[in-house]
């Protein structure tokens, strides 16, 4: 497999915490998305994805298309390589797992992602004070909310769900790992962030953490 990806996309993060909990072999092959005006603009790379984001991941087992969305790609891997899972089995604790996953995937991560930094920062010519007031905004109460829910759940156990990493997990992690290099407050998500610190105690989080990427800065 090939992933194009970028060390501190959280989006591609996810992608590699997921093929390391599977372990799966995949080569990465670097997106710069500052450099050179960012490379996930270069003509070659949109033909693998028009949106011109990361990740992209290609299984050459399955004639090279080029797979893009990390929550598409991880249920992609999900049921191609279904052990271990990543989703629990019975349907309402799928659904759960689902559920804490897209909060951070759809509801937090959009309002911090660089093309919108950018965009109130270029365009809006917001200054870059309230540029991360903004951020630390928007990552502040979602993870405040995404706290109380699982706390009130009560499903979680060493993980967000029990006490085997799920896809709620490989979303959380890299969402925190924004919030700490924005100097986010995380002093309101106890839970989260003991469950962030035993995920980091396994190695496929520990592998695909932004600091051990071929393309770290």
């Amino acid at each position: 497999m090939k992933l194009y990806s970028y060390f501190r996309s959280s989006a591609s993060y996810r992608v590699r915490i997921a093929l390391n909990l599977k372990q799966l072999s995949y080569d990465i092959i670097p997106v710069h998305l500052l450099k050179e005006g960012g490379q996930q603009f270069d003509p070659e790379y949109r033909k693998l994805n028009p949106d011109a984001l990361v990740p992209v991941l290609i299984d050459e087992d399955q004639d090279q298309a080029a797979m893009t969305q990390s929550l598409a790609i991880i249920e992609y891997l999900e049921e191609k390589y279904p052990a271990p899972a990543l989703l629990p089995a019975d349907p309402r604790d799928r659904a759960y797992v689902r559920s804490i996953a897209l909060s951070i995937a759809c509801d937090i991560h959009p309002l911090n992602n660089l093309r919108v930094l950018r965009y109130l920062v270029k365009t809006l010519k917001v200054s870059e004070e309230d540029k991360n007031a903004w951020y630390r905004h928007w990552c502040e109460q979602g993870l405040a909310a995404l706290e109380r829910k699982v706390v009130s759940d009560g499903r979680a156990g060493t993980f967000c769900f029990g006490d085997a990493p799920t896809l709620a997990d490989v979303c959380l992690v890299p969402q925190i790992a924004n919030a700490k290099r924005l100097d986010c407050d995380l002093s309101q998500i106890p839970t989260l962030m003991r469950i962030h610190d035993a995920c980091l105690a396994l190695p496929a989080f520990e592998r695909a953490a932004p600091a051990n990427q071929p393309d770290a800065e």
